[in-house]
């Protein structure tokens, strides 16, 4: 049956009693939702298919004593029920999962926790800067929260970064500004967000398998732009990312605005003599250029970090920011863990964690990094093939280390492509003992001056909890090895 109740006009202060409402999915955005509408008065349902651990089983009593209905377990998500309003979905569900594909049919609304975030922000929200691309997303937020904070402004990254969105948005104690990390599985179920501006990274294969193809998958992407005000930040690089500009539906008088490692034009950010400059957001009769930093100022200066620190700049400068907070938030801030980060150097062979490097462009960015390299890869490919990766990298590499579900894939380019690099399988059930046997046969091909690159180049829940444990496990290893 459809839906009864007409959520569409709901907000922060509309009464929310008798709306029925169920939340698919009890990860992070999952529970936000559901402490969120059980807080506004709606009758919440929470149904997942995965009990979890002892941290979710706390959160579902904790919600239960609130008076919301949680269901764990298997079966529990396998159909709707029956009087249902409101269906809020976890990012990583399908269309095509069977809950909400009978939401579609039954006429019921399916927003995810973006969504509802987006329509709860009160009468005077902070705007929303908002950042996606395959790759970088996290690093360009945090990035962009650090100079945003330089300038004096309360300001929090928020998203896929790891922080809801929701629990930022509801905080009384309010923001001035967001910066939004934003994946394709968020925005595909995004519907009214209009961010003050916005940034595509980059395009590049990845979850083609959840989305059905590459230009869903771009689609998904650039809804970010939809009704953005003031600047869309897009990768001159990457012209995919301006085609997403020229396409989408802005407030009149937004901006493209462009961020190259070259000599930027005029409306654009780039590099001239090791200096991040501004041509965009400068008065041309005062100046030309605005330096905002120099390339010696950042954590990392790799041209995908520099690209990354690049589109924050251009989102904080759209702001209002002034180009000292530029160079003083890009100073202060550091990489996190997994993200290119030298675990050890023994014997003078450096061991580099990139475990974030979860598709095959990621992994291109780090392997160019370095010269000479002994690679560590495999796992999930998501739908990702890795011809065009080999046939980048092969000149950097020493030898490869393989692990997980497709490692296959990997090893058959390599074959095909770079037959003389040699080739390690490695297998295991067991976290420890698989990253011991890689340790080891990485260090039977490392010569001094090289480097063992962890760079999956796919995902990591075949064999580690995320990329984050396969990280951690790839460096004890290396440490047990001294």
């Amino acid at each position: 049956m459809p839906s009864e109740r007409d959520v569409s006009s709901l907000h922060r202060d509309s009464s929310w009693e008798g709306v029925r409402a169920v939340v698919a999915g009890f990860g992070v955005s999952g529970f936000a939702a559901a402490d969120t509408l059980n807080h506004l008065g709606a009758s919440v349902v929470v149904l997942d298919e995965s009990e979890g651990d002892a941290h979710r089983q706390e959160q579902a009593q904790l919600l239960e004593v609130l008076g919301a209905d949680v269901r764990l377990g298997p079966g529990t998500a396998a159909e709707l029920p029956r009087d249902v309003d409101l269906v809020i979905t976890s990012p990583g569900w399908r269309p095509t999962v069977p809950l909400l594909a009978e939401a579609a049919g039954r006429g019921i609304p399916v927003w995810g926790e973006v969504e509802l975030a987006w329509r709860l922000r009160g009468a005077d929200p902070a705007p929303w800067l908002a950042v996606t691309g395959t790759n970088g997303k996290t690093t360009t937020v945090q990035m962009l929260e650090a100079i945003l904070q330089a300038a004096g402004l309360r300001a929090q990254a928020v998203g896929n970064v790891g922080t809801p969105i929701l629990e930022a948005v509801m905080d009384p104690e309010g923001r001035d500004v967001l910066a939004v990390e934003l994946s394709s599985f968020q925005l595909h179920w995004t519907q009214s967000m209009a961010a003050e501006s916005a940034a595509v990274l980059n395009l590049a294969p990845d979850h083609y398998d959840w989305h059905g193809g590459a230009q869903a998958y771009a689609a998904a992407k650039g809804k970010v732009y939809e009704q953005v005000r003031r600047a869309c930040v897009y990768n001159v690089a990457d012209e995919a990312t301006r085609h997403l500009v020229e396409e989408a539906d802005v407030v009149e008088g937004a901006r493209a605005i462009g961020f190259t490692l070259g000599i930027p034009e005029p409306g654009m950010v780039g590099i001239v003599d090791d200096l991040l400059v501004d041509r965009a957001f400068v008065d041309s009769r005062a100046t030309s250029a605005a330096e905002m930093a120099s390339i010696s100022d950042l954590d990392d200066d790799s041209p995908h970090n520099v690209q990354n620190a690049l589109a924050a700049a251009a989102l904080a400068r759209a702001h209002g920011v002034a180009p000292v907070a530029v160079r003083d938030g890009l100073r202060a801030f550091r990489l996190g863990p997994h993200r290119i980060s030298t675990v050890a150097e023994r014997d003078g062979v450096r061991w580099v964690d990139d475990s974030k490097a979860t598709n095959p462009h990621a992994a291109r960015a780090s392997l160019r990094a370095f010269d000479h390299v002994v690679w560590v890869a495999g796992g999930l490919a998501k739908g990702a093939t890795y011809g065009d990766l080999v046939r980048d990298v092969r000149e950097h590499l020493r030898a490869a280390v393989l692990i997980g579900a497709d490692r296959d894939l990997i090893a058959a380019e390599l074959a095909a492509q770079a037959p003389d690099v040699p080739v390690e399988l490695a297998d295991g059930d067991d976290a420890d003992a698989l990253m011991d046997a890689v340790a080891t046969a990485a260090r039977r091909h490392a010569r001094p001056g090289d480097t063992v690159l962890l760079a999956p180049a796919a995902a990591s829940m075949d064999q580690f909890r995320d990329y984050a444990h396969r990280g951690d496990a790839f460096a004890q290893a290396v440490d047990r090895l001294g």
